[in-house]
Order: structure tokens, then sequence, then C-alpha cells
């Protein structure tokens, strides 16, 4: 029963550590067989040891040699054994670094880090916003989940690619979902308007089904489906298409005065930061916490309460636990 179970384990282990462990038991027979045979030329186990891996690597120090007929031919059958099994070894563990490196690219490998961001589609948008979240903290880790793309070279993109199906579990949990910080889902450009809204749905119930605390963000194209969005369990719900419209009806019919330029090249440069309200401006109104912020140069643009964001608001409003304060710049207290 014992044999049973050893074998069994032994041959659920991944190759290279059979074949090391199969080795270290060539050595360590070796090591001691000669020692026995030779006590005066090999005083201890460890010195035949010793001698069997340099015979066995073909590296041939010449420290210790076996004197006798029996010693050197126990030599013989180690390098035709020993030597044979090094080499292999060596073979197999170049082999499987290459296959490790493709299998990275190709996305077959699971990510087991945590504290990570993922972002679902790859886009010029997700990949503008990956350059950015880089470079204001180069040590943050992406996982990328995509099946339009089959290959993805980490020394191009400094992220973890995984290929595959983003409403299905298991690529989701290849990507390590319940340690994630937060998801971001944009919409599948290969798809029509409604398509991509469903999918990105799809994709937020299937996160949400994993890990029902991560905060997600997602991109929806048709107004019709926010809603579908909001009871899916998003977080954030962006409408690039309301702001994209706005923009050019202002450029239609204010094109001489050209007012928007300005904000389109202040928008591209500018990153907005969040900060929960502190303790001792719960309560305040909006307008009286402007002052303080912008004697330190600091631009309060409005609140995100319960999920919605509320950018100028009422004067009067007042502050309650968990508002989150949206500035221009960061804001060091």
């Amino acid at each position: 029963m014992n044999t049973e179970l050893f074998k069994h384990i032994y041959f659920r282990l991944p190759i290279l550590v059979r074949l090391f462990l199969t080795i270290l038991l060539v050595m360590l027979f070796f090591g001691t067989v000669i020692h026995f045979i030779e006590p005066k030329q090999f005083p201890t186990i460890f010195d035949g040891i010793w001698w069997a891996v340099v015979t066995g690597a073909t590296v041939g120090y010449g420290d210790y040699v076996p004197l006798t007929q029996l010693g050197r031919i126990i030599g013989i059958v180690l390098i035709l054994t020993g030597g044979g099994l090094l080499t292999f070894y060596i073979t197999q563990f170049a082999a499987a670094t290459v296959q490790h490196e493709s299998d990275l690219s190709r996305g077959k490998v699971a990510y087991k880090g945590n504290h990570h961001i993922i972002i679902v589609g790859w886009n010029e948008r997700s990949r503008i916003l990956m350059n950015r979240i880089l470079k204001h903290d180069p040590k943050k880790e992406i996982v990328l989940i995509d099946q339009t793309v089959s290959q993805m070279s980490y020394r191009d993109f400094p992220i973890h690619f995984i290929h595959g199906d983003p409403t299905d579990d298991y690529f989701l949990q290849k990507a390590n979902i319940k340690e994630a910080e937060r998801v971001v889902i944009t919409a599948d450009d290969h798809k029509s308007e409604k398509q991509a809204d469903n999918q990105s749905i799809l994709t937020v119930v299937a996160v949400r089904g994993n890990h029902d605390k991560v905060p997600i963000i997602v991109e929806v194209m048709t107004y019709n489906q926010i809603d579908n969005a909001k009871r899916a369990g998003a977080s954030t719900i962006l409408r690039p298409n309301d702001f994209m419209s706005a923009l050019l009806y202002q450029e239609v019919f204010k094109a001489h005065s050209k007012p928007f330029e300005t904000i389109i090249h202040f928008l591209d440069a500018q990153q907005f930061h969040h900060y929960e309200v502190p303790e001792e401006w719960v309560g305040y109104p909006f307008h009286e916490i402007i002052n303080p912020l912008q004697k330190n140069g600091r631009l309060l643009l409005g609140i995100q309460r319960d999920g919605e964001w509320i950018f100028n608001p009422q004067r009067e409003l007042l502050l309650v636990k968990g508002d989150i304060l949206i500035t221009s710049i960061p804001w060091e207290r």
C-alpha cells in the first residue's frame, strides 16, 4: 500500500522534479557503494557522493579515484547511467524554460500574485491605461485577459497575459481574481456596440460571482445597458460615447472659438485622484472645503457617492462618511 502511494505521488510530480530526485538517489547509491568497497580511498559517504557527482557530470577533478578493479567497474557503470541522467536533466531543464516562456507569451500560465489590476480586453484604450498605470507605479502588477490576441511578449508589454474568455470562471481564476485589487472591463472593439455591452455585462456578472467586493470599472457603449451593468454589480460605469458626442457637438457649433481644444489637451495630460473624506470634514457643506484645498493648489472637482459621480455639486451639499473627494492633483494631508 505504501509502495503504491509512493508511486502515485512520484509520478504526479513534474518531470524536472522526478529527474532531480532520481539523480539524487543514483548519486547517493553509487557514493555509498564506493565508500564500502574502498573505505580507505573514500573515508566518508559524503566523499563517495562527491566522487559520484563529479564523475557522473564528466567533470573529473581527480581528487578521488577508485583503485580496485571492482571500484573502477562501479565508475564505468556510473558514467554510463549517471552521466546520461545528468545530461538528460539539463536538456529537459532548458526545454522546460523555453516552453515556460512560450506558454507565458501565449497566455497559458496562471498568475500567482495578489493586489494586482485586471484589465479585460486589449485595445488602444487598455494599452494607454496600462502605460499610465505603470508610469504612475512601475511596480504595479497588471493582468490582461483577452481572447482576440493569441500571443503577447512580456518584453514588449510588461504585463501578465491570460488568453481566454473573461466570462469563463476558469480564466478569471487563472488571473487570480480573488486576490485582485480592481477590475477594468473595456468594450470589445471587434463587436457591435450592443454585442460588446452584452459581453461586458456578462463579464461583470462572472467577476462579481468570483469576488463580491472587488471594484469593477466597466465601459458601456449604449445608454439602455447602464441599468443592467448596475444590476450585474459594476462599481463604476463609464459612457465614452456621451463624452465624445458632447465634444463633437461643441466642435461643430463652436469651431471658431475652439473652446474644447484646450480642455481635450488638459484631459489628456491630467490625472484625477480620489480620497475618502476625512472624519473632521463629515457634515461640512461642499463649498467650505473648496478654499482650504485651493490654498494648497488643489482643485476640488466633485465627489463620488454610492458609486455615482457628482461634479460641481450644490454649494450646500453636506459631506457624509464614505464620500470620495475628486481632486485634480494628489492631495497630501
